[in-house]
């Protein structure tokens, strides 16, 4: 922890989240009726450049998997995807399905809260002090009928960018991991970059991905609490960096996207309070970036075009996707 947060933590923490979310308030920067927040910075130049980093069409999948054997625990109703099928090869072959001339199929459903594996944070999911994002009131955003304003659909034709790997669990960690409760700081940030070298530049309407290899933990030693446990994650301090670089957003490979526990007692995800309804910026949580992180660490390229659209679910606060890094 550093001292500043320890001051904070030691002081007046709900002071300190008040004086980051008006520091960092992006509200009317776009204009009043805006609903995309920080994914503004993602502009068709910038795209065009995203796309110009292709040079193999190597392709990696940054998703972990959706499966009944996942993290979650149950929390807020949060359980693992339970897929069913409907129709097997078993009716085909027995001719069970009322189809003419031999023809069989199948067909399956899956039923899954939308954050239960990689996913986005859409800007309807966290509210500060009854307030949604562009200082609209919570209650006139998302009622029982979902996100009447800010719903995830309306980023589904935007987040194709130019990303960038921040390996800070091989640069800052130990064995390429970084322990639970780690606070990445923004000097953590700035000494990965500067070990990766030139191609690590942040910049605006970059999407960043931090691996913290905690993920690769769970897959090596089960999940254990990965869901809603003990975590490496960015420090409360870090929220000058994210509003200062402007980036379009940013994920991470674990559960919360920030430390935990957090760094102030009896908080609860105060990044989160501050990055989505003041600054705007999505947050992808879950995501796996391990094979990707082996690539660019052989060839010494940490950026790639990046698409990580989420489902058009209209009116949904958050959507899983299947992020894909090319390069």
């Amino acid at each position: 922890m550093s001292a500043e947060t320890g001051t904070w933590a030691r002081t007046a923490p709900e002071q300190a989240i008040h004086q980051a979310a008006e520091r960092y308030r992006n509200w009317g920067r776009w204009g009043d009726d805006d609903v995309l927040g920080t994914l503004n910075f993602i502009t068709d130049a910038k795209r065009v450049q995203a796309a110009s980093l292709v040079r193999s069409g190597t392709t990696f999948s940054l998703s972990q998997p959706f499966s009944s054997e996942g993290p979650q625990k149950g929390w807020r109703r949060r359980t693992n995807p339970v897929h069913t099928m409907t129709d097997t090869g078993v009716e085909a072959e027995h001719g069970m399905q009322g189809f003419p001339h031999g023809f069989g199929g199948a067909d399956d459903v899956i039923s899954m809260p939308l954050q239960c594996s990689t996913q986005w944070d859409g800007l309807g999911h966290i509210f500060d002090r009854g307030k949604a994002w562009n200082g609209r009131r919570a209650s006139s955003v998302v009622t029982s009928e979902g996100d009447q304003v800010t719903g995830i659909e309306t980023a589904a034709s935007h987040i194709v960018t130019r990303g960038v790997l921040l390996d800070v669990g091989r640069a800052c960690g130990v064995d390429g991991e970084l322990p639970d409760g780690f606070a990445i700081t923004q000097e953590h940030l700035e000494q990965t970059i500067l070990a990766q070298g030139a191609s690590s530049h942040v910049g605006r309407g970059d999407i960043v991905v931090i691996r913290t290899g905690q993920y690769t933990r769970a897959k090596r030693t089960g999940w254990q609490d990965y869901a809603g446990g003990a975590a490496p994650g960015l420090s409360f301090g870090t929220a000058d960096w994210l509003h200062r670089t402007e980036i379009a957003a940013v994920a991470t490979d674990t559960w919360g996207f920030e430390v935990r526990p957090n760094e102030f007692e009896g908080a609860f995800q105060p990044l989160h309070q501050v990055a989505i309804p003041n600054m705007g910026l999505f947050l992808g949580e879950m995501w796996d970036p391990d094979e990707l992180a082996q690539h660019c660490a052989a060839d010494g390229v940490y950026e790639f075009m990046l698409s990580a659209a989420p489902l058009k679910i209209v009116g949904a606060v958050g959507s899983p996707v299947n992020p894909l890094a090319i390069k």
